[in-house]
């Protein structure tokens, strides 16, 4: 699945005039937008008013949203969204929220939401982060998942991993108390690389019995993608660790 965030904060330098200069956040994510399918367009002109949220700079009131204060899962960047939408349909008391930047995936997953008529599903198409630090209210949320992000396997980009101390304390005061943060990744050395950054995150306790990664749990859906890796011998590892009360 894409990851839809940005893993770095927006820094100053200042300058012998002491007029600060802002560099670029350093994206975790590229925007390489393909061509639209007719279907996935028609989702996008036809479905938005019903599924889509758009970004604000304010906390989204998600009782009403919703029409209920029920368990909730917000998913970073959910590709074309069949395992997100999956999830919903297969667990119609629970409320979920999708963030993708990429077009293509927004309207697939829009036109499979509506296919499927579910009322448990709304998807934001902006950058993650910005999202979370605004649009998100604070202790809202029961999971957070990040499933199979850009791993970004060179070692000069392994900056642009998601997965930092600032994501994870970011990611953290979003979760109500006792919430879950759920990663997956089919990359070894991203998957030490999270829990390595989520070992030493204050607030966390990890869920695994050995204190490393967990066996995939049966909400998550065993991906076309996962099937073939694991018949070539490829491995998975999901990390779930939860806020302390």
């Amino acid at each position: 699945m894409s990851d839809s965030l940005t893993n770095t904060n927006t820094k100053s330098v200042p300058e012998q005039n002491e007029q600060p200069t802002y560099m670029r956040r350093i994206r975790s994510f590229v925007l390489r937008e393909g061509r639209l399918t007719k279907a996935q367009q028609h989702a996008l002109d036809h479905y938005w008013p019903n599924y889509g949220l758009d970004y604000q700079t304010k906390a989204f009131d998600l009782t009403q949203i919703f029409g209920r204060d029920h368990y909730r899962v917000l998913e970073i960047g959910f590709g074309m969204g069949q395992s997100l939408v999956q999830m919903a349909a297969e667990a119609p008391t629970k409320d979920f929220i999708g963030i993708e930047v990429h077009r293509p995936g927004v309207g697939a997953c829009l036109a499979t939401a509506k296919a499927q008529g579910l009322t448990n599903i709304k998807l934001i198409q902006h950058d993650a982060v910005e999202v979370l630090e605004h649009s998100i209210a604070d202790n809202s949320l029961d999971t957070v998942q990040l499933f199979f992000p850009d791993p970004w396997h060179k070692k000069r980009h392994h900056k642009r991993r998601i997965v930092q101390p600032e994501f994870a304390q970011l990611v953290l005061r979003k979760l109500k108390p006792n919430g879950v943060f759920h990663m997956a990744t089919d990359w070894q050395n991203y998957a030490e690389h999270m829990l390595e950054v989520m070992q030493q995150a204050p607030g966390y306790s990890n869920l695994s019995t050995n204190n490393d990664y967990v066996e995939r749990p049966e909400h998550r859906p065993l991906t076309k993608f996962e099937q073939r890796g694991q018949r070539l011998g490829h491995g998975v590892w999901d990390l779930m660790y939860k806020k302390d009360s």
